[in-house]
């Protein structure tokens, strides 16, 4: 008889050749959203061409809640939730060591991950959908999400080999202007937070059990895409929590303190930073926008014109295909829980940084100033219409789609939308978004390399 864990590599080998794909044909992406009695905010795709389950579940937990002087707390936080599981009330639930929790893992055919960003600590959850695997990975991941061992043994050890990548990091001359860049656009804001061997020393597993305190299903936005239907789906996420209180109310569930907004530039600010390096590191930008600000499609579609769009963006037009100051030149928006970073970056000879500089400062400037041209507006509805399907051609790419619905409080109906919100967006908006937004003359500017 073929075993559990040879079915499981087998399914998973065939969704590893593409042989099936989400079905793009049908006429809407209809989300099903419900909460639960506990508060966990359930989001559901069902998508039944392939017996295969992705679930997300996001916590307000990610780095800005990290104290200042525990920089890089919610990242080691989630790194440790790999690292073992306690002994559950059950017999049969013995303590499981890092590598006992991988071998488990691994005879499931299933995966599960945690994962800290700015904003979010997130977990996610594979597996086949046949019923005694996927059974057998909810009880698994609902152990790892509640039981965490944090043993300080294992953390001595994370916490000596991070030091290490740290130090092997700041030979890197993107990293170190990206961490000036940060500091420099978010001033005292946690975005701008750097973990250091320092913070780190300021960490012990007893921070680590105090944030896992937030995780609770009443915080949670669970979102789900596969093979299961609504009432799968409802007790799978209940499993899920079935080790935390359910009661959806009291301490558990207070309101978090709030955080800070990112404060704007009040003035221009330059950096010149000496390293010895073949290239030099450019980067200008300002704390940019929050996702829920009514400006995203207008600042989306003006950003792939100004320098989002690889070759055929303005900064690519002007940096490189008429002076040749750079290969590669490129804008991008962060827009999160607060106002993230607009950034243009791009790496030059040391010699030509200043001219790179100037030239890219006069790109944006005139864009902020006059916005795109009737063509440019054209073509970029064009690509990112065109284009939207490979956004939605995996289980993958649905469920970051559904989070991202879930966490940023968006429509149900906004992958369905989308296209048509690109198509209402004009010349006159997008100028009238990126003066509202963008200001040329207070920006920061770090250049790491150049002659100063």
């Amino acid at each position: 008889m073929e075993t559990i864990k040879n079915i499981a590599r087998r399914a998973l080998l065939i969704w590893a050749t593409g042989l099936f794909l989400v079905n793009l044909a049908q006429a809407g992406i209809a989300v099903q959203h419900w909460t639960q009695a506990s508060g966990v905010q359930v989001f559901l795709l069902p998508s039944p061409a392939i017996a295969m389950l992705d679930v997300q579940i996001d916590l307000d937990a990610g780095s800005r809640r990290d104290p200042p002087q525990q920089a890089g707390l919610a990242s080691v936080t989630a790194r440790m939730l790999s690292k073992g599981v306690r002994a559950g009330s059950l017999p049969t639930e013995p303590a499981l060591d890092e590598n006992a929790l991988g071998e488990a893992w691994a005879d499931l055919g299933a995966d599960f991950a945690a994962s800290a960003g700015p904003d979010r600590l997130s977990f996610s959850l594979r597996s086949l959908t046949y019923p005694d695997l996927l059974g057998q990975a909810v009880q698994l991941a609902a152990r790892q999400l509640a039981e965490p061992a944090f043993a300080a043994t294992i953390w001595q050890r994370e916490r000596d080999s991070l030091k290490a990548a740290l130090k092997e990091a700041s030979t890197r001359p993107a990293t170190l202007a990206g961490r000036a860049f940060a500091k420099a656009v978010y001033g005292e804001h946690p975005y701008g937070f750097e973990m250091t061997e320092a913070t780190l020393d300021r960490i012990e597993v007893a921070d680590m059990a105090a944030l896992h305190q937030l995780i609770q299903p009443c915080r949670a936005k669970v979102t789900l895409v596969g093979a299961v239907n609504r009432a799968q789906a409802d007790a799978l996420v209940q499993q899920l929590f079935a080790r935390f209180d359910q009661t959806g109310s009291g301490a558990a569930c207070a309101p978090l303190p709030a955080v800070p907004e990112v404060q704007p530039l009040t003035q221009a600010v330059e950096q010149r930073i000496a390293f010895d390096a073949a290239q030099a590191q450019v980067l200008i930008g300002q704390p940019g926008f929050r996702r829920d600000d009514p400006d995203f499609f207008a600042l989306t579609v003006g950003n792939y014109i100004l320098g989002g769009g690889g070759f055929v963006s303005r900064l690519t037009e002007e940096v490189r295909q008429q002076r040749g100051l750079s290969y590669s030149v490129y804008s991008y928006f962060a827009p999160g829980l607060h106002a993230g970073a607009f950034t243009i970056g791009l790496q030059t000879r040391p010699d030509q940084a200043d001219q790179a500089v100037q030239v890219a400062r006069q790109v944006l400037a005139r864009f902020v100033a006059d916005g795109p041209t009737e063509q440019e507006l054209k073509a970029a509805k064009d690509h990112l219409v065109g284009g939207f399907a490979l956004r939605l051609d995996s289980n993958r790419k649905l469920l970051d789609n559904l989070a991202h619905i879930a966490w940023n409080k968006l429509p149900l109906d906004y992958l369905d939308t989308w296209t048509q919100q690109v198509d209402l967006v004009t010349v006159a908006g997008i100028k009238a978004a990126f003066a509202r937004k963008l200001q040329p003359q207070r920006m920061v500017t770090v250049v790491l390399g150049a002659p100063g």
